[in-house]
């Protein structure tokens, strides 16, 4: 028993980077690739919100052993160990990344104050620079009360989702079919386009650097390597988890409410909020639905100021405040999203929301392959270099995402 109660204490010091972590792979961009997904292939594409999040967990755990096993972050590893153009280059495509997923957040957080308090979307986009107030209440001294509070809302998404699933009664054997691969998913260029949407929305770039700077102990704290590696796996694992669940549900509610009954063409959220009521009878899904949209956005804003002053410190050694940070970053965000939505209206929405997804896994490999690299070289991680089963798992992810991407560009050129 007592061996028990220690282990629960060293997981309870460790835990919870990995539900900041997780809350990347559930923002308002997934809403709009699960809806789409949902809506136009039934669950043809769970299986690719399942491979995404292996993928995801691979890539996470080279990020955590980085950091635990260094004490450098992903940022400040590219700084020290590339040349100087190769490192700027870099923190250019993190940034960009940053940006893209910015704007999810952005429409995201705008959609869910129009449907939750009737504000006018593009007047959403303005309030939402406002969420830089929220930040001065945080700073690093407050890491444990960020974290509570972010697995909090992470607790009341799955619970919203948790009630639509229960109001929709999907068919678990359907569910089951739907997480198999299938080959229609590279053959069909559209489905594909929605798959590498859902990809960069699952597999974030900004995750790994923000990963691997929050394991990193603090100054003067002695820790086992081996034990902390274990235990920050642990954490991320049942984060991702959580995650895979809300992203799955989102794509299973709009495969059995709407592709099921022949509502094929349910591309915006608002589309999807609006038609809750009158196909399951009730207010219920709607209200909550909202609800869980705000929160995902606001709870990827947080992670996201945090995962720009990494990439900014680390690439740079340059840092701003956190409200200065995400004040720029916010008011560089909303000019693409005014602009859309003042020119093609509001039904331009979910393409920005898809568009700013593929940008992510554009991004992806920028940030993946230097990451294999140290982590697979002994010189910088000692005998906690990447194993041979880990390489290849590692390195056939990569090389997915690369392949899936290289795909997407082919089938563009050629219509």
């Amino acid at each position: 028993m007592s061996n028990f109660i220690t282990s629960f204490r060293r997981f309870f010091a460790f835990a919870g980077p990995g539900y900041l972590v997780a809350v990347g792979y559930m923002d308002p961009g997934n809403w709009s690739t699960g809806i789409i997904g949902g809506s136009r292939y039934g669950y043809t594409l769970l299986s690719v919100i399942l491979i995404s999040n292996l993928i995801a967990l691979i890539l996470q755990y080279c990020a955590l052993k980085l950091g635990i096993t260094t004490g450098k972050d992903l940022a400040r590893s590219c700084r020290d160990y590339y040349h100087p153009v190769v490192a700027v280059g870099l923190w250019v495509l993190a940034e960009i990344a940053v940006i893209a997923t910015d704007l999810a957040e952005v429409i995201g957080s705008a959609i869910g104050l129009q449907l939750l308090f009737g504000i006018p979307f593009l007047w959403g986009i303005g309030l939402t620079t406002c969420d830089v107030l929220l930040l001065l209440l945080f700073t690093h001294r407050h890491a444990r009360q960020i974290q509570f509070c972010i697995t909090l809302l992470i607790a009341i998404i799955m619970g919203c989702f948790g009630t639509i699933i229960y109001l929709v009664q999907p068919s678990w054997m359907q569910v089951a079919v739907g997480l198999v691969p299938s080959l229609r998913i590279i053959q069909d260029p559209d489905l594909l386009y929605i798959a590498i949407g859902i990809l960069g929305a699952t597999v974030m770039p900004h995750n790994l650097y923000l990963h691997s700077a929050l394991v990193i102990p603090k100054a003067g704290e002695k820790i086992e390597k081996k034990a902390a590696i274990f235990y920050s796996m642990l954490d991320v694992s049942i984060a991702l988890a959580f995650a895979f669940l809300v992203n799955a549900a989102i794509l299973i509610v709009a495969a059995t409410l709407f592709y099921k009954n022949g509502l094929y063409q349910v591309t915006e959220i608002q589309e999807a909020y609006y038609l809750f009521t009158p196909l399951l009878q009730t207010n219920v899904a709607s209200f909550v639905f909202a609800l869980a949209l705000l929160i995902s956005g606001q709870n990827s804003t947080i992670t996201g100021t945090l995962a720009g002053q990494i990439i900014m410190e680390g690439f740079m050694n340059f840092s701003l405040p956190a409200w200065m940070r995400r004040l720029i970053g916010r008011l560089i965000t909303i000019v693409p999203a005014f602009i859309g939505v003042m020119i093609f209206g509001e039904s331009c929405i979910s393409s920005l929301m898809i568009f700013s997804q593929i940008i992510l896994s554009l991004q992806l490999p920028f940030a993946v392959f230097p990451l294999l690299e140290f982590t697979s070289n002994t010189q910088i991680m000692g005998h906690f270099a990447n194993g041979r089963l880990l390489k290849a798992a590692a390195y056939s992810a990569a090389f997915i995402i690369v392949i899936l991407n290289f795909l997407l560009i082919y089938f563009f050129m050629k219509t």
